[in-house]
């Protein structure tokens, strides 16, 4: 049976790259893989969604309302405009960072503080603080990859050589930077 990953964020925030470093993970480990993106509004920090399908076969690339294993966001207010999609059962990988939205900036609403808590009460949530981790390790544009290393962790791919797909996918002036994100979050969690 196939597995279905979503990874929802902001446009400018390496969803993309993390989902494609993802996808050819999977297929070096022999699953049958299928990914679909919408971008949006990307380019101007609109919501951006990859969904990732694996298993022994897979027929669609779309993931169904209901239907997502792990709902992988990265910003909070996207793990709430997506959960819908999440299984009951499913399990909630949340980065714990705020992008304003055009409505809070401009003032006429207000970001909702209690986010973390709400998807707690509503699935299994690890919340990861990415971009935290990122800036210890001196470049805070690699907080997807440290996103992707708790995925690998979540999901039980820790055996897939990372940092070969890493070395074949990235600039070769960000693969070290890059490897030692994925490692560091790998191990943000248990």
């Amino acid at each position: 049976m196939a597995k279905s990953v979503l990874l929802v964020g902001v446009g400018g925030q390496g969803t993309i790259l993390a989902s494609k470093l993802l996808t050819t993970g999977l297929l070096e480990a022999g699953y049958e893989v299928k990914m679909s993106e919408i971008h949006g509004m990307s380019q101007r920090g609109g919501s951006v969604s990859s969904q990732v399908r694996y298993g022994e076969e897979v027929f669609s690339p779309v993931i169904e309302l209901g239907g997502a294993d792990i709902l992988v966001s990265f910003e909070l207010m996207e793990a709430m405009r997506w959960i819908e999609y999440l299984k009951p059962d499913g399990q909630i990988i949340v980065n714990n960072y705020k992008i304003p939205p055009m409505p809070v900036v401009m003032g006429e609403c207000e970001y909702p503080e209690d986010i973390p808590e709400r998807l707690c009460a509503l699935a299994q949530t690890t919340i990861v603080d990415a971009a935290a981790i990122a800036n210890d390790l001196g470049n805070p544009r690699v907080m997807n990859v440290v996103l992707l290393g708790t995925i690998i962790k979540a999901m039980g791919l820790t055996q897939i050589d990372w940092e070969r797909i890493i070395t074949q996918n990235v600039k070769p002036a960000f693969v070290d930077i890059n490897i030692e994100a994925i490692k560091a979050g790998m191990n943000a969690v248990n």
